[in-house]
């Protein structure tokens, strides 16, 4: 892993100079790039939210609390990904730092099982196109994009961080799901477990839970950006497939820690923060409060990411 690191630390370096940087604008919403084929990215304002639920879930033979809720502050504007990075995206990346992902996904088949598959193979029985989200990505793989991006525009790239994650999946809102308290909206905002997901070989033979009873038109995964976007302007926060954060997951929160700075550790992570559900998750895991909480090299098939970018003080 610190291998692959460098070869990406040693690219960011010989290409910085070069690469070509776009102003972000000041105003809440705006929308720019800084490269042709960089994500694109949306200018989110500070603000404050309450964090967290009283709910929490057993998962995998772990409670997962969500507890103590709390009042968080987002201090500054920064700019969040306008959806997941797609595979067009990382493939440039890997083409150009011959950087070596992981090659150990895994998938859900009544317990998580290594496949033997990778992000240009995630197993959908086809080819995966290039404006679907990136998957079988670990959080190593993840950061390491980021970092090639830094070097790429000379902007300072990374993941979100947990608090930046549920403000904006609030939507500045405190129900149960960002659309409300009825599970059956769900289809008109993203891509989730629905009726047509359920009809298909793979969920039959694998999937206990109960799909939502609408259907958002897609039996697995779709194509970045294929949602409306919510108050913030970000789309597919809400399903297709999970987004690795930047926070070394706190079993609780510390409450005393109000603002969006990520939890982070020296040295190895047991567990990393993901967020968001996917396309085969059941809806409780959509809930902008449910904490994913998952090795940082794991790799699976409905894992992928989404790209945060520091606003300069001249960007603010």
């Amino acid at each position: 892993m610190f291998e692959r690191l460098l070869i990406v630390a040693a690219f960011t370096f010989a290409t910085a100079m070069s690469s070509l940087s776009a102003q972000a604008q000041d105003t809440p919403g705006d929308v720019f790039t800084d490269c042709d084929t960089c994500p694109q990215m949306v200018v989110i304002p500070p603000g404050e939210f309450t964090m967290g639920s009283e709910r929490g879930e057993f998962v995998l033979n772990e409670t997962r609390p969500e507890t103590p809720v709390h009042q968080r502050t987002i201090r500054y504007a920064f700019a969040a990904g306008k959806t997941e990075v797609s595979n067009a995206q990382f493939a440039e990346f890997v083409a150009a730092t011959g950087y070596r992902p992981s090659t150990a996904c895994t998938k859900w088949r009544g317990e998580v099982v290594m496949f033997g598959g990778d992000w240009t193979d995630p197993d959908y029985g086809r080819p995966p196109t290039p404006n679907e989200p990136v998957v079988c990505v670990s959080w190593h793989d993840a950061k390491a994009y980021t970092l090639w991006l830094s070097g790429k525009t000379g902007e300072r790239y990374r993941l979100l961080s947990e608090a930046e994650w549920e403000y904006v999946a609030r939507d500045g809102t405190q129900s149960t799901w960002s659309w409300g308290e009825e599970s059956g909206y769900a289809c008109k905002t993203g891509n989730v477990f629905d009726r047509k997901a359920a009809r298909t070989d793979y969920a039959k033979k694998h999937s206990s839970w109960k799909p939502v009873n609408c259907d958002d038109g897609f039996e697995r995964v779709a194509p970045v950006g294929s949602f409306p976007a919510n108050g913030f302007g970000l789309q597919d926060l809400g399903g297709n497939v999970w987004e690795w954060n930047e926070d070394c997951s706190l079993w609780l929160y510390d409450d005393e820690d109000v603002n969006e700075q990520p939890n982070q550790v020296s040295g190895h992570c047991d567990r990393r923060s993901v967020k968001g559900g996917s396309w085969f998750s059941m809806i409780s895991r959509h809930r902008p409060a449910f904490r994913g909480r998952d090795p940082e090299d794991l790799a699976s098939h409905i894992f992928g990411f989404r790209v945060a970018r520091d606003l300069t003080q001249a960007d603010r």
